[in-house]
């Protein structure tokens, strides 16, 4: 048998092995031991894995492995602790008043965690994500509460809603003044002009008859929302010389309201989200900023 000549590549000098394709030959470069032994001791590592856990599936089932590892377990041992530990909590915040869980920091931590996910949820398709609100529904975030800005006014409104069905529900209406023909048409443009000029700080229309406007405030408004306009918190009257108009704060806006008020609802959660979720809340709307 004739000897095998070694053949050395000219260009870079490495030994080949003999194989050749269209003109290419094959270089003798073997992998590194290190890469070598790293690769056996992964074959090794693997065999051991797929004999100590579960790997290989079956028609309806799976290998267990011998030390019985399961990670769904695990997740279910884990969420079991976290709900134990969250009802333990949430008994504590049932239990707390209000003061005492602003003043208890884990209470703290707990309610407003609690509470922006409750809000985010159920409120926020009104209020808005940031709490703003829109035409119609108030902004949380400012100090003009119609219904008081405390925490135990806000766990009020929250729990039993406004015009809702509860028979605790805040209520209050204001009267239709045009559409019951309590004022007639003049009256009413007159006292519209007057709040916009005198409360809201907007612009009257030319001509108005702010004087006129004045004399039918007093004789119809004033019993409600007070002689200067400040509104009152048991009647559920809005402070009509704060920035924010739930509809408007121009003269048109004014007129439509005064002629055929709109009267926003607000459910009653109390018994769809149960005592500690809406103590939760009552807590995050405060935090917002806009409680007072």
């Amino acid at each position: 048998m004739a000897e095998h000549k070694k053949e050395i590549d000219k260009l870079s000098g490495v030994e080949t092995t003999g194989h050749e394709w269209d003109g290419l030959k094959e270089l003798n470069n073997p992998l590194p031991k290190w890469w070598l032994y790293l690769f056996y001791a992964t074959i090794v590592w693997s065999v051991g894995y797929w004999v100590l856990m579960p790997s290989w599936p079956l028609v309806s089932d799976y290998t267990s492995g011998l030390l019985g590892h399961s990670q769904r377990a695990n997740v279910h041992r884990e969420f079991e602790a976290a709900m134990s530990e969250r009802a333990e909590t949430g008994n504590q915040l049932m239990e707390a008043s209000l003061e005492e869980i602003r003043s208890t920091p884990e209470l703290l931590e707990f309610a407003l965690a609690s509470g922006g996910a409750a809000f985010a949820d159920n409120c926020a398709p009104c209020h808005g994500t940031g709490a703003t609100g829109f035409e119609g529904y108030p902004n949380l975030q400012d100090d003009v509460w119609i219904w008081g800005g405390s925490m135990d006014d806000i766990l009020q409104t929250i729990s039993y809603g406004v015009r809702s069905e509860h028979p605790d529900t805040r209520f209050g209406e204001m009267l239709a003044f045009g559409r019951d023909e309590i004022l007639n048409d003049d009256e009413i443009s007159a006292v519209a002009n007057y709040v916009a000029a005198e409360l809201a700080g907007t612009e009257p229309e030319d001509g108005a008859d702010l004087d006129t406007g004045a004399t039918v405030y007093m004789d119809n408004c004033a019993a409600c929302h007070g002689d200067e306009g400040l509104g009152s918190k048991e009647l559920g009257a809005p402070n009509l010389t704060a920035p924010n108009y739930l509809y408007g704060n121009r003269v048109e806006a004014i007129e439509a309201q005064v002629n055929n008020p709109r009267h926003g609802v607000m459910p009653p959660w109390i018994d769809r989200l149960g005592e500690t979720t809406v103590k939760s809340l009552a807590v995050y709307v405060h935090s917002l900023g806009g409680g007072q």
